[in-house]
């Protein structure tokens, strides 16, 4: 499955609930929405990681580990709370879809 923008809106949720738990970097990521049959690039991952933090939900760091840099990734409120609203709107959603 490619990523489109019928996914990439469920990618989001996928990337700020993941977020939510704990800080997370880009190849850790991919590994994890191909858990789902996701099949996503760095190149159409890490756009969506600057998207979310230019819109205020996620925030970055780069950290240096041995001869690895990482930039993880972590949650913000507003992502928090804008992730809370999507859930709610999502089990609506799925709950009148699976009717």
């Amino acid at each position: 499955m490619k990523v489109n923008d019928f996914f990439s809106s469920f990618i989001k949720i996928h990337i700020l609930h993941h977020c939510e738990i704990e800080q997370v970097y880009g190849a850790w990521m991919i590994k994890e929405l191909e858990e789902h049959g996701y099949q996503i690039s760095p190149g159409s991952l890490y756009p969506i990681f600057k998207s979310l933090e230019k819109n205020g939900l996620l925030k970055s760091e780069e950290v240096q580990e041995g001869k690895t840099r990482r930039r993880y990734y972590s949650i913000t409120k507003q992502g928090s709370k804008e992730l809370k609203e999507a859930k709610i709107k999502l089990k609506e959603l799925i709950g009148e879809i699976l009717e």
